[in-house]
């Protein structure tokens, strides 16, 4: 059974920063692509990161870009996202996916991507 769980969400004030983890489980972590996502009220799903398999390659959505960092520890199964200065706007809730075996998932920020997906983290960000 595969698991995504999602850590680190939390209430910051513009300008913080977190760190956001996701653990996964039951999958050959090391084999996938992972993502993240984010969803405010009343918005769609968006992209917002994505780490090859190796870590090795990153791609970053151009709204973020420069403020996020995704990573990842196949020794943990776990991928991060750093979020540094914090606005408003990042309010929403972040969501960790895995992308098909062996499949590129740079230049690609489709959830069609992304067969599993965690609950979810919900970031909010004061003014």
């Amino acid at each position: 059974q595969v698991q995504l769980v999602e850590s680190g969400g939390g209430l910051v004030q513009a300008g913080g920063s977190l760190r956001l983890s996701c653990a996964a489980s039951g999958l050959a972590f090391s084999s996938r692509g992972m993502g993240w996502f984010r969803q405010a009220p009343g918005k769609e799903r968006e992209f917002v990161a994505a780490v090859s398999r190796s870590g090795g390659s990153t791609y970053y959505a151009d709204s973020i870009k420069g403020r996020f960092t995704i990573s990842r520890d196949n020794a943990k199964n776990t991928v991060y996202l750093e979020i540094n200065s914090l606005k408003p706007e990042d309010t929403a809730v972040y969501y960790c996916a895995a992308a098909q075996p062996y499949r590129s998932v740079v230049g690609k920020p489709y959830p069609n991507q992304y067969p599993y997906w965690g609950q979810g983290t919900q970031v909010t960000v004061s003014s």
